[in-house]
């Protein structure tokens, strides 16, 4: 088996994979590289999922790249034109003829006596395997299995006559004209659906365990498009980034200062919007602060707007059992129903469920500890990109590839071929805390267990917070007594 050589790969061809490699190709022009991508196209999530309505639940303008400009009039973009601005973005700068697809990585062993990774593939025919090598690997392949979401076990779930969707894999010919629809959950995609199917559905019903905060922001952002009229793109793209980045960032740490004004300032704002008889502590009021889960965006008070209009409700109840017509609740109410979309999140993987060893040895990435966020101990020449929960995923990705590409270069420059963070002395002692702090989506509490540890102190902390990574990120040192440097490649051909 003949194995393929570059000095970086880039696993994933999605958001995060196209701007790593824009990142690379302008920061580190003298590195080869190759992209890695598990499907037939790029896109990542904006390629995979195609149910009705699908768009983002940040603005564009940041969750944007850095780097390119998003020229459309709405700030709020549906999936497809996401899809065409990563398209766009690697066209542009001939990053598509670098992506490898339909090669998924199924392991990853670091060899030390030569300083490089070995990668297993599997083509997606599934009947034939390559293997490539490289000396450094940036993994940009998301945080959640693209082999399916979350599948609770719900009673009755097989004696329902009608059609059980989930929403990553939605059935490109269904027709929900004149139908019934049950959606189940309360997340970003639940309430993504509930305005877009009523549109053809005879009804919709949101059926949720329990509330989530819903926060109504117009789809255009009448600023920046003015901005665009009177400067520069870049110009203009910037100063707005640089206004949402704010905004993000100063309502995330008044939720973390003072959560009470911020659930009443949203709160109001739903009651404003259906009205004082509507039952908003039921529907609309969580038992959480704003922010210990995401917010979900209700553009143009599209959901707001749709439940007042008759076409769809929200209902706030437990399940007891699926019947062949649709949904028992605990109440003793029944939900009847021609489809039931099962809208109940993610399974969240760590570095794309990838196995990794290093010389030999399994890594546990659990036993590890994160270093700022996008490398881990006992782990050398790997960083992996995870975005931002509480902003928009870009901002954290484009930092990412950024100090990923100052490394590379500060390796050439002393000419060593391995990086790896080690604890220093007396930290070995220090608290011990999740790799995702202060968050309680049941999707992330499900899986933290199996992350590396965030400790107490720089470096070996994911602050989750823009402002502090673009100072760790862009300014703090390199060479910080955590960071070993080394070349055993070059030691190893000595001795020999």
């Amino acid at each position: 088996m003949t194995t393929q050589h570059y000095d970086v790969i880039i696993v994933g061809a999605g958001l995060s994979g196209i701007g790593a490699a824009w990142h690379l190709q302008n920061q580190c022009p003298d590195k080869s590289y190759a992209i890695l991508e598990g499907r037939a196209t790029m896109g990542g999530t904006w390629d995979l999922f195609r149910y009705p309505g699908i768009r983002s639940d940040s603005d564009m303008h940041t969750l944007g790249y850095n780097f390119k400009p998003w020229l459309n009039a709405k700030a709020i973009a549906d999936g497809p034109s996401i899809r065409d601005y990563i398209r766009e973005t690697a066209a542009e700068n001939r990053i598509e003829q670098r992506i490898h697809y339909n090669r998924k990585v199924s392991g990853a062993h670091w060899d030390s006596p030569s300083a490089r990774w070995l990668l297993q593939t599997q083509h997606s025919d599934g009947n034939s395997e390559e293997e490539y090598s490289c000396n450094f690997l940036m993994m940009c392949a998301g945080y959640y299995s693209y082999e399916g979401g979350y599948k609770p076990d719900i009673p009755g779930r097989d004696t329902f006559a009608g059609d059980w969707i989930y929403p990553q894999e939605w059935p490109e010919a269904l027709d929900y004209s004149g139908k019934k629809v049950v959606i189940i959950g309360s997340g970003a995609t639940a309430v993504t659906l509930l305005p877009a199917m009523a549109e053809q559905a005879s009804h919709v019903t949101m059926l949720q365990r329990t509330p989530t905060y819903m926060a109504s922001k117009p789809a255009v952002d009448k600023l920046a498009n003015l901005l665009r009229k009177i400067l520069p793109e870049k110009w203009a793209y910037a100063l707005t980034r640089f206004k949402n980045t704010s905004m993000q960032q100063i309502l995330y740490h008044r939720t973390r200062t003072k959560p009470e004004q911020v659930k009443k300032l949203i709160l109001d704002r739903v009651r404003e919007q259906m009205g004082p008889d509507y039952d908003i502590d039921t529907h609309f009021t969580p038992d959480y602060n704003p922010w210990d889960q995401r917010l979900c965006l209700v553009p143009d008070n599209d959901l707001f707007t749709t439940v007042k209009s008759g076409k769809a409700d929200v209902v706030t109840d437990h399940i007891e059992q699926i019947t062949a017509q649709g949904i028992q609740l605990r109440s003793g109410e029944f939900l009847p129903a021609d489809i039931i979309v099962c809208a109940t999140g993610l399974n969240m993987v760590v570095m794309g469920e990838l196995e990794l060893s290093v010389d030999g040895e399994p890594v546990d990435l659990a036993k590890t500890w994160s270093y700022k966020g996008l490398m881990t101990t006992a782990v050398p020449n790997l960083v992996s990109t995870f975005g931002y929960i509480n902003a928009s995923w870009t901002l954290r990705a484009d930092l990412t590839a950024e100090w990923c590409c100052r490394l590379l270069n500060h390796m050439s420059s002393i000419g060593a071929q391995q990086v790896v963070p080690t604890l220093r002395d007396g930290e070995e002692s220090m608290s011990a805390r999740p790799w995702i702090d202060d968050f309680s989506a049941g999707y992330m509490q499900r899986e933290m267990h199996r992350f590396p540890r965030q400790g107490d102190h720089e470096p070996w902390v994911n602050p989750q917070d823009y402002g502090k990574d673009k100072k760790m990120f862009r300014t703090g040192p390199l060479e910080d007594g955590a960071l070993v440097f080394s070349s055993p490649a070059e030691r190893n051909t000595k001795a020999a």
